[in-house]
């Protein structure tokens, strides 16, 4: 437990004073969490009821009274529908940090995920191949959401559930082999360190916070490019390419795009670059009926709305 304590005092200190949420579904990582929390601060525990499985309403009213007997100030079960944008993961996903959101009354959210999951997220980045953003992982804090755990491995969180004499609930969800995420645990992870001799997840982790830092260093050298709503492409000219790159994906997401992928952003890109008339480049955002596209026209970079 004294490893979550200190993990928790160091994070501490790297976000604002007062009292924070954790979001608590019940399982040894988040459970963990909330017990090393209580300690730290005044903490509210929200659960989050995907009503996904059978008994679930059981297990979000354990993990509530669990919550209470480790000293956080109030549990309160968040009760969601789940859609089904972007498959069973995103969706639930989507939902989760919606309530989330809506329930944290200003406060910081705690998050439960460890290094283990930072290697599986940065695992699953590199097979999108969206380029650096998408293997530097999760930030251990993105406000509103803090993740202070992403120093500590899954046996950290299952040992201080040990030493608490707590009953942590086991997502079935967490063994399905149906979940990419899933057989990259149980079987894509251990195959590397065997092969690679260990250590694999703590270097897919560093890896992450390398990306982290590099990718900082230059998107705040893209902030000093001056991108006006119709931005001559000119201004775009001699930039080195990641600068521009981000300076672009800064334009578009101002103007509305969003779920801007890799290949949208660097066919956006070769309008500047590689300009031979060709047309616009679809980059989502508008609205649920509506398309929005970037074209070039006279020398500039323009966005434009078509009905679907």
């Amino acid at each position: 437990m004294h490893r979550l304590i200190r993990a928790l005092a160091a994070f501490a200190r790297e976000v604002p004073d007062g009292p924070w949420c954790v979001a608590l579904s019940g399982g040894p990582d988040s459970l963990a969490l909330a017990a090393a929390a209580a300690r730290s601060r005044p903490t509210a525990a929200l659960i989050v009821d995907h009503r996904l499985q059978p008994g679930s309403a059981g297990v979000a009213s354990n993990a509530a009274e669990q919550a209470s007997r480790l000293g956080c100030e109030s549990a309160q079960v968040l009760t969601v529908s789940v859609g089904a944008d972007g498959g069973p993961e995103a969706a639930a996903r989507a939902a989760r940090y919606a309530a989330l959101e809506q329930a944290r009354a200003g406060r910081p959210v705690l998050l439960g995920h460890t290094l283990d999951d930072q290697a599986e997220t940065v695992l699953l980045g590199l097979a999108r191949g969206s380029g650096p953003r998408s293997i530097a992982g999760m930030r251990p804090w993105a406000p509103p959401w803090g993740r202070p755990l992403l120093g500590l491995r899954r046996a950290d969180t299952e040992a201080a559930c040990a030493e608490l004499g707590l009953d942590p609930w086991r997502d079935p969800h967490n063994s399905d082999p149906r979940f990419t995420r899933v057989r990259l645990r149980d079987e894509v992870l251990p195959l590397l360190e065997d092969v690679l001799g260990g250590g694999v997840a703590a270097a897919l982790a560093r890896t992450a916070t390398a990306l982290q830092e590099d990718g900082d260093a230059l998107d705040a050298l893209a902030e000093t490019v001056d991108v006006e709503d119709q931005p001559q492409v000119t201004v775009f000219f001699g930039l080195p390419t990641a600068v521009r790159r981000r300076a672009l994906r800064r334009w578009l997401l101002r103007c509305g795009a969003h779920r801007l992928t890799d290949e949208q952003l660097r066919a956006v890109d070769a309008l500047v670059t590689d300009w031979r008339g060709q047309g616009g480049v679809a980059v989502g955002g508008a609205g649920p009926r509506e398309r929005l596209f970037a074209e070039r026209r006279d020398g500039r970079l323009r966005l434009r709305i078509e009905p679907v």
